[in-house]
């Protein structure tokens, strides 16, 4: 049997559903894989933070933190308020960094996985930035301490996209890939086709959590163009920024044209798309038309896909139907056991 501890350096909805299934899968974890595991550090934005090496009674931390209190109380030690010092005062085996996606230079998350893996600890995330702005160096550095640097979780949730390649498509050269990343995106579209305004399909995404306050990071491209940028940058084993992804929004998508499509019988999508070619990575998140004979025709809602060009294989799809926290949290729960194993 191994033993892990564990530190989670976020606490909101992911990282309380990754609390949650953790304790739901404790029994399989055991019997199946070998691993128990104890949570010994959690911080959070506006929660506190608590660490206690003999193990925090997880169920209180949920409570706490879903009532509004702090998780100061469950601390058997003084918790460092400086990040990089609470990750190394954790204990932790394993760290799970959750916190807000920096577009521009994916710290300070990038620094919070560096220092886990210099203390010896799995480093995994379902943070986009630290994969586009650092998965080479963080890659590097986790094979020299004999550690994993995974993040499953960044792109499409809990869908096997990174560990396909990994673990089950060895030798397979990726030439180009196609779909929708941004659940978003995808679910405004959606609405606005059933006659909504752009800015009521906005409102209904906000008010179901989906959108944030400021959504201008999904209805402008960045989201999308982050996850191009991190599939390339790890898939393709061509670093690739952002800023580099030739980027066009939906804001300029109006009822008139999703009229003008539906009269065509094809829908709008933002469609994120990139290929190698002899003058490099072509990367590109546009909104374009699509046909009933595109697989991207039939993704509604949140729903997401991307389709997969080798040198090996046909053309290869993976879909992922109304992701949330639970799914996201799924993916940073397989890429603990795939670490541990």
């Amino acid at each position: 049997m191994r033993h892990y501890n564990l530190a989670l350096l976020g606490f909101g909805n992911v990282g309380r559903a990754l609390a949650r299934l953790l304790l739901e899968k404790a029994t399989e974890l055991r019997e199946r894989y070998q691993i128990s595991f104890a949570f010994t550090a959690i911080a959070t934005g506006r929660h506190g933070a608590a660490i206690d090496p003999n193990g925090l009674d997880i169920q209180r931390a949920l409570a706490l933190v879903e009532s509004g209190g702090s998780l100061d109380e469950l601390s058997r030690q003084p918790s460092p308020a400086d990040r990089l010092d609470f990750i190394r005062a954790s204990g932790a085996d394993v760290l799970f960094e959750n916190t807000p996606v920096n577009y521009e230079s994916g710290q300070p998350a990038v620094d919070h996985l560096r220092t886990a893996l210099e203390c010896g600890m799995h480093a995994i995330t379902a943070n986009k930035g630290p994969v586009v702005h650092a998965y080479h160096s963080l890659t590097r550095l986790a094979a020299a301490q004999g550690k994993k640097f995974y993040h499953e979780a960044a792109v499409m949730d809990g869908a096997p996209i990174f560990s396909l390649f990994r673990e089950a498509l060895p030798a397979a050269r990726l030439l180009a890939l196609h779909g929708v990343l941004n659940s978003t995106t995808n679910l405004i579209l959606t609405r606005m086709e059933a006659g909504e305004s752009f800015e009521e399909a906005v409102a209904y995404a906000q008010s179901i959590g989906i959108a944030e306050t400021d959504p201008s990071g999904d209805i402008d491209g960045w989201d999308a163009a982050v996850k191009v940028a991190a599939l390339v940058t790890v898939l393709m084993d061509t670093p690739l920024k952002p800023a580099e992804v030739d980027r066009t929004g939906i804001r300029g998508i109006t009822p008139e044209h999703i009229q003008q499509a539906k009269a065509a019988e094809k829908r709008w999508k933002l469609v994120c798309s990139a290929r190698r070619t002899p003058q490099g990575i072509q990367a590109r998140v546009a909104p374009e038309m699509v046909g009933s004979d595109s697989p991207l025709y039939t993704v509604s809602g949140t729903t997401s896909i991307v389709q997969f060009e080798t040198d090996v294989l046909g053309l290869l799809s993976i879909v992922e139907s109304d992701p949330g926290p639970q799914t996201t949290a799924y993916g940073l729960l397989a890429d603990f056991i795939n670490a541990a194993g």
